[in-house]
């Protein structure tokens, strides 16, 4: 896909100095710049969890925080964890994938894999995050349109001194079993307004994948607003 957007802003990380490739990244990275509590909002393919990734790394590499804690749901999608091969962390890993793959564009393996041991990074399942209070990190929830309202609310209390938090989602691609209310809307409808807190909505038209996500992205969202639509 073609992009021509051209701006000045960047992240620098170990491995590379990462630019936005379209205006909706521009903002989300001023949004990550600005404010301690950010959202970023649409479909995958986008750079919300690449990008929020850079800005922990680089925020690490300035010391500008102590902690980089990236967090997603372990929803299973169609999959039961009991019966996935392996000890806990095994069953658990595939579902924080993502998070490791971005990692490691940043970082080199060795200093990824260090900073895990040390727990400076820490990967970790979003239940793991309850009774915790998280100072001087940067905090990343990826999948947040799986979490339920009580779980958004657990995490978003864990904001402590010095931190900053990023909730990333896709509330047309949600796990959760029938007639479970996402956490990720939930939170969008309750702190909207909020002093201190921002809100980035990507669309299809960031989409920096192949040309062909891009139109099935906006396949599925025609789909997705055609159904509320229904339930209206």
């Amino acid at each position: 896909m073609a992009h021509t957007f051209e701006s000045t802003l960047s992240l620098k990380t170990p491995k590379r100095h990462i630019k936005p490739r379209t205006e909706n990244q521009e903002k989300f990275m001023k949004a990550m710049n600005r404010a301690e509590l950010v959202f970023g909002l649409g479909p995958a393919g986008t750079g919300k969890t690449f990008l929020a990734v850079a800005k922990a790394v680089e925020m690490l590499q300035e010391n500008k925080i102590d902690k980089v804690i990236l967090t997603r749901p372990a929803v299973e999608a169609g999959e039961n964890l009991g019966f996935l091969p392996g000890d806990l962390k095994e069953k658990i890993d595939p579902y924080l994938r993502p998070l490791y793959d971005a990692l490691y564009e940043m970082m080199p393996t060795d200093v990824v894999e260090k900073k895990m041991a040390s727990e400076i990074i820490e990967i970790a399942p979003l239940a793991y995050m309850r009774g915790r209070t998280l100072a001087h990190a940067i905090v990343i929830l990826d999948e947040a349109q799986n979490t339920t309202p009580m779980q958004m609310k657990m995490f978003l209390t864990r904001l402590g001194e010095g931190s900053r938090m990023v909730i990333n989602g896709d509330l047309t691609q949600t796990d959760l079993p029938r007639g479970i209310r996402s956490g990720l809307l939930d939170s969008m409808e309750i702190l909207r307004g909020v002093e201190g807190i921002e809100f980035v909505e990507f669309s299809e038209k960031d989409v920096v994948r192949h040309d062909l996500v891009a139109k099935i992205v906006k396949a599925y969202e025609q789909a997705y607003q055609a159904s509320l639509k229904d339930k209206k």
